[in-house]
């Protein structure tokens, strides 16, 4: 995905490395100068029109690619991360099992579509026949659309990163109690992308004490997740555990000098 906030210097890259055969876009949106040919879906109407009704039947295995995702570039330039079919169906398979999913359920599609957050939002749902909600652009950065989308849709899943986690408790306990509407059905906070401090997870249970939080880690390169951890309390330590490996997953902990670790 290209995804059009992005600065031009970084659109250009991601064209360039990934080197596509097509761009699949839209009127009204800027690309970065390539050669790559454009096509806008808007404007292929009459193309479409032209062609049979009858599906494709494509030749797609398990160990192909799925999508190709970029991370941060914090240590370095942005590296494209391939993900397969067998590893994104693994990873939401498991999700539906660890969160239950149910027809009923609503997930909100928030997560700009070039962080791995936005595939699982986008497609977890529908291998349980529930129902994805679409947060209007930019919506993710406002904490009250965000609380009405939640409680206008009956929203019961959704993701926060733990600072917007922070923003978005800041905003529902200034409103409480002068007339916003509440996110009454909101069963599961799903967090991933930075560490989950220990006294955000407490304020989230007493804010939201009907809701289920559960802290997921994992890097862009390993399909979404590789860990996950149901926060009920806040051990000894005082730290939030990243927890166990999900379905299908194997994790080994390394010293500073990435030998493994022996058992205890």
């Amino acid at each position: 995905p290209l995804d059009p906030a992005y600065p031009a210097g970084r659109l250009e890259h991601l064209v360039r490395d990934a080197a596509p055969k097509v761009i699949v876009s839209a009127t009204g949106l800027d690309l970065p100068d390539t050669d790559v040919p454009v096509h806008r879906i808007d404007t292929l109407g009459p193309e479409l029109a032209t062609h049979p009704d009858t599906p494709p039947t494509p030749d797609i295995r398990p160990d192909h690619p799925a999508y190709v995702l970029y991370t941060s570039g914090s240590t370095g330039k942005p590296k494209g991360a391939v993900n397969t079919h067998e590893a994104l169906t693994n990873r939401l398979l498991w999700m539906r099992d660890h969160l239950d999913l149910r027809p009923e359920d609503r997930v909100l599609h928030k997560t700009p579509i070039g962080f791995d957050v936005s595939v699982w939002e986008l497609t977890w749902a529908f291998i349980a026949g529930a129902r994805v909600v679409m947060a209007a652009p930019d919506g993710h950065r406002d904490p009250g659309y965000l609380i009405r989308t939640m409680a206008d849709s009956a929203v019961t899943v959704t993701h926060f990163v733990p600072s917007m986690l922070r923003v978005f408790l800041d905003f529902l306990e200034e409103a409480d109690g002068t007339g916003d509407t509440r996110p009454t059905a909101l069963r599961s906070v799903v967090c991933s992308g930075e560490e989950l401090p220990s006294a955000l997870a407490e304020r989230c249970h007493r804010t939201l004490p009907d809701t289920e939080l559960h802290n997921l880690y994992g890097p862009t390169e390993a399909a979404i997740d590789v860990t996950a951890h149901h926060v009920t309390d806040i051990p000894a330590s005082g730290r939030v555990p990243i927890g166990r490996p999900i379905t299908g997953t194997q994790v080994h902990v390394l010293d500073g000098v990435q030998r493994v670790v022996p058992v205890g």
